[in-house]
C-alpha cells in the first residue's frame, strides 16, 4: 500500500506541473528515440547483409582478374577467360558447377522507357546455381547459348520498371545497347537491396555477351559452387592450382586472379556492421546520460520548492526512507514515460526511414527493452541525490522555510 500511495502522490507531483515535467523528460525521449533509431538501422543492416548472402550462396566461390596497383590506385587487369571456367568444370573434383559471367552496365530501351540495367552474360547452369527460378516463360539453353541467339530473361522487377506485365513481355523485343533481344522469361522474385539487388538484373547468353554485345574474350567473374562432399578451403586449393597451371604462373610468382569467399567477406560485412551499430548506439546512449542530468537537476529544484512539504510529512511521522521512496519514484517515474515516449518516437523514426529513405530498419524487442531498461536506470541512479537531500533535511529547518 506504500508503494502505491507513492506511486499517487508522484503523479499527482507530475499532473501539476505538466509542462515542466515534459521538459524534463524531452532528454529522456531523444535518447532513448536515438538508440531505438540507431540500432534499428544497425540491425536492418545486419538483415540485409543475411539476405544478400542468402541469395548469393555462402558455398558459392568468386574467382575475378586480380588488381594492380598504379600510382596509389588499384586497376583491374582482365585474366580470366571462358577457358579457365572450362578447366574448372572438367579439371576440378571440388567443384559441382562452373559458372562463368560477363557483367555490364547497358542502356536497354523497351516502348518510351529507356533504363540503365546491370546486364548478365552466362552460361544456362546460372539459375540453377545461384537458385534463380522462373516465374514466367523459360530459362535460356543450350541452344542458345550455342548459335548466340538474342534473347533475354528479366529481373523480377524489371517489368513494373517498364510498367508492363510481366506475362505480357513474354515474346516482346527490348534493345540492349541498340541490339534488339526477344524477352523469353522473367525469374521470380530473388531478393536484396540497392546496386547488388539481382531483381533489377537481366541475363543473356554468354556468347551473345561476348561476341554481339561487348566483343570481349574476358569475363568478368567465375562462380563456383563447392561440391557437397568438399570443403571451401580444399576448393580454393584446387582453383588456385588449376588457373596457374592455364596461365603458366611460375612458383614463387604471384597469381594474377582472386579467389573471394563470399561467407568469408558476408561475416566481415556483418562484424563491422555490428561494431558500428554499437558505435552509434553508444553516441546516442549520450544524450541518455545527458537527460539523467536534466532529471537530477530538476529533482534538486523540486526538493528545494516543496521543503515545507516535506517537513510537514516528517512531522506527521514520515520517515527518511518514506521521503526518499517518494523521490525516488517521482525521478523513476519521469524517466520510464519519457522511455514509453522515446520508444514511439525511435519506432516510428525507423518506419519512416525505411519508407522514405529506403534503408531497411528492424526495431527488435530486445533493442526496445534494453532502450526502457536503462532510462529507468537512469531515474533511479539520477534522483538519488536529490531523493537523499530531501530524506536528510531536517523538519524544524523544513517547516520554517518559506
Amino acid at each position: 500500500m506504500l508503494i502505491l500511495e507513492t506511486i499517487r502522490i508522484s503523479l499527482a507531483s507530475i499532473r501539476s506541473n505538466l509542462f515542466r515535467a515534459l521538459l524534463t523528460m524531452l532528454g529522456i525521449i531523444i535518447g532513448v528515440a536515438a538508440v531505438i533509431t540507431m540500432v534499428a538501422l544497425g540491425t536492418g543492416a545486419q538483415r540485409a547483409i543475411d539476405e544478400q548472402m542468402a541469395a548469393l550462396g555462402g558455398d558459392i566461390l568468386s574467382i575475378q582478374s586480380s588488381s594492380w596497383f598504379s600510382h596509389g590506385i588499384a586497376r583491374n587487369q582482365a585474366t580470366i577467360t571462358t577457358d579457365d571456367a572450362m578447366a574448372l568444370a572438367t579439371g576440378s573434383e571440388h567443384l559441382s558447377a562452373v559458372v562463368p559471367e560477363i557483367t555490364s552496365r547497358f542502356q536497354v530501351k523497351y516502348g518510351n522507357k529507356n533504363l540503365n540495367l546491370t546486364t548478365v552474360g552466362t552460361t544456362p547452369n546460372y539459375p540453377a546455381v545461384h537458385g534463380f527460378e522462373i516465374a514466367y516463360g523459360v530459362k535460356s539453353s543450350a541452344a542458345d547459348e550455342a548459335a548466340r541467339r538474342r534473347v533475354v530473361v528479366l529481373g523480377a522487377e524489371i517489368p513494373g520498371m517498364f510498367d508492363a506485365d510481366a506475362a505480357a513481355l513474354i515474346g516482346r523485343t527490348v534493345q540492349i545497347r541498340a541490339i534488339s533481344f526477344q524477352v523469353i522469361g522473367v525469374f521470380a522474385p530473388k531478393g536484396g537491396s540497392g546496386w547488388r539487388n539481382p531483381d533489377t538484373y537481366i541475363w543473356i547468353p554468354l556468347s551473345t555477351a561476348q561476341f554481339r554485345v561487348t566483343g570481349n574474350e574476358y569475363v568478368s567473374t567465375i562462380s563456383a559452387k563447392v561440391a557437397d562432399t568438399s570443403t571451401v578451403s580444399m576448393a580454393m586449393l584446387e582453383i588456385e592450382r588449376v588457373l596457374r597451371r592455364e596461365h603458366g604462373i611460375l612458383p614463387g610468382k604471384d597469381n594474377d586472379f582472386a579467389i573471394m569467399n563470399r561467407k568469408q567477406f558476408a561475416e566481415s560485412r556483418q562484424q563491422a556492421t555490428e561494431v558500428f551499430t554499437y558505435l552509434l548506439a553508444g553516441i546516442a546512449g549520450v544524450s541518455l546520460v545527458v537527460g539523467g542530468i536534466g532529471i537530477m537537476n530538476i529533482m534538486l529544484v523540486t526538493v528545494t520548492e516543496r521543503t515545507r512539504e516535506i517537513g510537514v510529512r516528517k512531522a506527521l511521522g514520515a520517515t527518511k526512507g518514506n521521503i526518499l521512496l517518494q523521490f525516488l519514484v517521482e525521478s523513476t517515474i519521469l524517466c520510464v514515460l519519457g522511455g514509453l515516449l522515446g520508444l514511439a518516437l525511435g519506432a516510428g523514426a525507423a518506419a519512416l526511414l525505411a519508407k522514405y529513405a529506403g534503408w531497411q530498419t528492424v526495431v527488435t524487442t530486445q533493442s526496445a527493452m534494453i532502450a526502457f531498461g536503462c532510462s529507468a536506470a537512469i531515474g533511479l541512479i539520477f534522483g538519488i541525490w536529490p531523493a537523499r537531500r530531501a530524506a536528510q533535511l531536517d523538519p524544524i529547518d523544513a517547516l520554517r522555510h518559506e
